[in-house]
């Protein structure tokens, strides 16, 4: 059975998911902005949502930080109406961004609130997603509170898979069961040369569906630091495929894993052995 046959045919209706890891670094920020992107292309009315009240940087993946006037905090402090604290994406129709204000510093907010805020939300959108801070602790309980279902992302390292199954457990503890699984910054040739973890290996550890395997991309820094998400590229890479095929499995198409070893079989099947200690650098400069 092929991984994708696990997610369910979606109804139309709101989806409020949670993009979490537990651990800091491995794209949730950017898996965020660019999937909601992502859907938006296809017709969905899509919001995106910081929770990350501490280190804010949704927005600058979207490029719009200059336009923040308003955010959650504001919104809460009855300082502002909801539509005033969404910032809509001029290059996008059908997506907006609930920001953390750049003019308040870090408050208290519960879980309570959180949920009530996103259950004002929600009624407008046919998906709203969260992006969690880091850790399991309180910010991590905020941008769960209303979530159906999540997107646990990790990479392939021993660290990052054993704090993405603490937050898998956490999550069903919190009654959250829609649970699927993206596979970020893969290596295939590192991971064939020096024999590391296969994403099958980490499918198996985690034992939820897979919905995506996005390898590792330079041109995520080039997005990052200009403010355009991979999936508006006119030549669109490898991992901006990969985050639209995310896309189409959310919205229950059946959509093939992209092959990411055929570019690197020739190479592994020479005659010649590949000395291990030879630098990665020079045998493969792209990653």
């Amino acid at each position: 059975m092929h991984p994708w046959s696990l997610i369910e045919q979606v109804s139309i209706m709101t989806r409020i998911i949670v993009i979490t890891s537990g651990k800091g670094g491995v794209g949730k920020t950017t898996v965020t902005a660019n999937l909601g992107m992502a859907l938006a292309k296809m017709g969905r009315q899509v919001a995106l949502v910081d929770a990350d009240f501490n280190l804010r940087n949704l927005d600058l993946l979207l490029g719009l930080e200059k336009r923040i006037v308003y955010g959650a905090f504001d919104f809460l402090a009855g300082e502002c109406r909801l539509e005033q604290a969404l910032v809509k994406d001029k290059r996008q129709d059908g997506l907006v961004l609930l920001p953390v204000s750049q003019k308040r510093s870090q408050g208290t907010v519960t879980p309570e609130q959180m949920k009530s805020l996103l259950d004002t939300l929600a009624p407008k959108y046919e998906y709203v997603l969260i992006d969690s801070p880091a850790g399991i602790e309180m910010g991590f309980q905020n941008a769960i509170a209303a979530a159906t279902e999540a997107l646990i992302i990790t990479t392939p390292e021993i660290p990052s898979i054993r704090d993405a199954d603490r937050t898998i457990k956490l999550l069903e503890a919190q009654g959250v069961e829609r649970l699927h699984l993206i596979i970020n910054r893969v290596r295939p040739l590192m991971a064939r040369v020096f024999n590391l973890m296969s994403i099958q290996d980490v499918q198996e550890l985690l034992d939820i569906p897979l919905i995506g395997v996005i390898p590792e991309d330079e041109s995520v820094i080039v997005s990052t630091n200009h403010g355009e998400p991979l999936v508006l590229a006119e030549n669109q890479s490898t991992s901006a495929i990969a985050l639209n095929n995310i896309a189409s499995r959310l919205e229950g198409k059946t959509v093939e894993f992209l092959d990411l070893d055929s570019p690197y079989d020739d190479l592994l099947e020479a005659d010649e052995t590949i000395d291990p200690t030879t630098s990665f650098a020079n045998l493969c400069p792209y990653f």
